[in-house]
């Protein structure tokens, strides 16, 4: 018997995923989450416990601002997810910054400085 590609708990957390985004773009009229992205949904086995990452374009900066923004819409997310989802059991959110994103930006300004450094040092010619 093949194994499956695609357990439950990975199919929820992504279905999560997509109504948590659309909630924030249309349902969510909380200044803060406007420009909050959520970048990831992990569910436990059980199902009983989503951990929802989410990124914004202020970085880390805005993360405290953003997780208050997340805590005090909760109760409205549960009630959408449980009405567009049907889970039998709606599972408690809690919300992290994603600062994978955040790190990413940084790999690739350090490339770029040694690149430009590279660049000074080691001066290409076409006179060779």
């Amino acid at each position: 018997m093949a194994a499956k590609s695609f357990n439950r708990a990975e199919r929820v957390g992504g279905q999560v995923q997509k109504v948590l985004a659309g909630l924030i773009r249309k349902g969510i009229n909380d200044p803060r989450l406007a420009l909050a992205t959520i970048s990831g949904v992990t569910m436990s086995r059980d199902l009983r416990i989503a951990k929802v990452y989410f990124t914004a374009p202020g970085g880390a900066q805005d993360e405290q601002n953003l997780l208050a923004g997340f805590e005090s819409a909760k109760g409205f997310i549960k009630r959408e997810l449980a009405r567009e989802l049907g889970l039998r059991y709606m599972p408690d959110l809690k919300f992290f910054y994603d600062a994978s994103f955040d790190y990413g930006a940084h790999i690739n300004r350090v490339l770029k400085s040694l690149q430009t450094n590279d660049e000074k040092n080691n001066p290409t010619t076409d006179d060779q």
